[in-house]
């Protein structure tokens, strides 16, 4: 929609609130719409709006201007864009202020900071419990989420494999008191009942774990059908294979928000 409207924008569909309204208005000028990143891949997006999805990319001023790679949209960023001439994709003017930032070390022998995902209200940090449980790794994914800005929810996950799912759970609850904890199995359904009060409509939601750990899986059920691959896992050391290559913001059938990414290795 354009800033000459007025109406009231954005939707609870795609997670549109006060913050990004106000920022908006204030930075908008005639001719450019508000929206929301929902994939990005190899500098190209994918933008959802109130009324549609299109293709989109970042204009030859604002590449010029960025200060480095974290300036640029990631996933669940609002940008602000105008469409172009023939109206057959967006052009990319602005990022709005980001109320949560996840962030990586980026691959490579260089410390530069990459953003993977923004604006979650919270973040599901997914271990399995079959052989990818590891407090360490618990401590370092939690203090990202903290880090991050966004609230950490812990869910300990094929819990159909583990002989002992309480006593994870209470060994993880005394690394993080006071953050919420779920034991769940996606394949078997246990559980998730449990997570609908962070899914609800317009309320965004990323997912944090090692390839193998179960956020495709988990994705794939609470959409109701295969929306992302899921891969074997190896059975010498419980890994699997990265079946996200790309991060990806999906809409659930209820109105909640997942963010997916990749497995994190560099912490």
């Amino acid at each position: 929609m354009s800033v000459t409207g007025r109406k009231q924008i954005g939707s609870a569909t795609i997670g549109m609130v006060l913050f990004f309204d106000e920022h908006y208005r204030k930075m908008a000028v005639p001719g450019q719409r508000v929206g929301r990143v929902s994939v990005e891949q190899r500098g190209l997006y994918k933008i959802l709006t109130e009324t549609e999805e299109m293709t989109g990319a970042v204009s030859g001023t604002f590449r010029f201007s960025a200060t480095g790679p974290e300036a640029f949209p990631t996933v669940g960023d609002w940008v602000i864009f105008r469409n172009s001439p023939e109206d057959s994709h967006g052009i990319i003017e602005a990022v709005l202020p980001r109320r949560s930032t996840l962030a990586r070390k980026a691959a490579g022998v260089e410390t530069i900071e990459q953003v993977v995902a923004a604006n979650m209200d919270q973040v599901f940090v997914i271990l399995s419990l079959d052989r990818d449980y590891n407090p360490r790794r618990l401590e370092r994914y939690l203090t990202t989420v903290w880090e991050s800005g966004a609230e950490p929810v812990i869910l300990l996950s094929k819990a159909d494999l583990c002989s002992n799912p309480e006593q994870k759970a209470a060994e993880a609850s005394t690394l993080a008191p006071g953050v919420p904890i779920h034991v769940i199995s996606s394949q078997e359904g246990w559980g998730l009942e449990e997570l609908s009060p962070y899914l609800q409509p317009g309320q965004t939601v990323a997912l944090m774990g090692s390839s193998g750990a179960g956020k495709s899986t988990l994705t794939n059920f609470l959409y109701g059908k295969t929306l992302l691959q899921t891969g074997e896992v190896r059975a010498k050391d419980g890994r699997g294979r990265h079946t996200t290559t790309h991060r990806e913001l999906v809409i659930l059938p209820r109105g909640g928000i997942l963010i997916d990414t990749p497995g994190l290795r560099e912490l």
